[in-house]
């Protein structure tokens, strides 16, 4: 279940950024309840939003797009419809070869590189051409969580505690940075976070979700527990509907992109259609998410814009070495 927000934010929109060695955990809280949660190692960035000069390394016309050369070895992928603000064929947008300014999308997945744009702001434009000349290289890396959301929550406080990502932040943010003292999460913040990094999580009318991500698909299975045998048919809708909420928040604090489907408790294939409207309600609030409709076996089929990479894959599932070593130095650090 959500965890409450500590009494200093009891309403409202605030963002709480907490960093440890190793890593920054940023948590939106809005009316108290944790909608968005973010884990970053600085020394292990997504890319998103990173600013480039990358060199065209070949031109796809059979996928609409062309490979690009980035710094660091990788290969980006520049759609057709990114070029420029004239759509043309990528053959003709593009050549081997060629320099381009581009800007990280999306980031990369499952063996496949990053997503780049050519479209870039004046500002951004700037900036790749005031660099050393040279390609490919990384001319700016692009903005982390809490400036993320800092943007979308132009009114929101940010509470850090760490002094000196206060003192970066606050160069483009002033005085919304708020230094409070260590932790900045307590110990039900922590708690809900090792929610979100296992592939259960409870469900407030009872029962639980159970969120198994593949390579193909996000599966989470809505099971209803003990709670099923103590209710009758309409008990079971009822437990169903009521927990399209919490169903629509592990989504979106998960960061889950793609596909995801999702099989209901105790319903035939048509009486789930009736959830159909309330789970688009409950989807509302995630810029990112958007329902489908319903297979023939009844399961609702949502799909996600994927951008950054799922919690899941930052933290590895099981949790990685590198999880385990950073979850020790906060443990000690706390």
């Amino acid at each position: 279940m959500a965890a409450p927000l500590a009494p200093r934010a009891p309403g409202g929109t605030t963002i709480l950024v907490s960093a440890s060695p190793g890593e920054v955990r940023t948590a939106l809280f809005q009316s108290g309840v944790l909608t968005e949660a973010w884990v970053e190692r600085p020394g292990r960035p997504d890319g998103v939003g990173d600013l480039h000069r990358g060199r065209v390394s070949a031109v796809a016309p059979a996928m609409a797009g062309a490979f690009i050369a980035l710094a660091g070895g990788e290969t980006g992928f520049l759609p057709e419809r990114e070029t420029g603000e004239t759509r043309q064929p990528i053959a003709a947008a593009v050549n081997d070869g060629m320099i381009l300014a581009l800007r990280v999308t999306r980031a990369a997945q499952g063996g496949k590189g990053p997503r780049v744009s050519a479209r870039l702001s004046t500002a951004e434009a700037a900036m790749v051409a005031a660099a050393p000349p040279g390609a490919p290289a990384l001319i700016a890396r692009g903005p982390m969580a809490a400036e993320r959301l800092a943007a979308r929550y132009p009114r929101a406080e940010l509470l850090v505690d760490s002094a000196a990502l206060a003192a970066r932040l606050r160069g483009g943010l002033g005085d919304r940075i708020r230094l409070v003292p260590a932790p900045a999460f307590d110990d039900s913040i922590e708690a809900e976070f090792d929610v979100l990094a296992a592939t259960e999580a409870p469900l407030p009318g009872g029962g639980r979700l159970l969120i198994h991500p593949t390579p193909a698909l996000t599966a989470i299975d809505m099971d209803a527990g003990s709670a099923a045998g103590a209710r009758g048919a309409h008990g079971i809708a009822l437990l169903n509907r009521e927990a399209l909420p919490e169903l629509a928040r592990q989504i979106r604090a998960r960061n889950l992109g793609g596909a995801i489907m999702v099989d209901f408790a105790g319903l035939s294939p048509k009486r789930r259609e009736a959830l159909a409207d309330p789970l688009r309600e409950a989807l509302a609030a995630d810029r990112h998410a958007r329902l489908l409709g319903f297979t023939h076996l009844g399961l609702a089929e949502i799909v996600r814009d994927r951008v950054h990479p799922p919690l899941h894959e930052v933290l590895g599932r099981p949790a990685s070495a590198l999880t385990r070593g950073l979850a020790a130095l906060r443990q000690a650090a706390r």
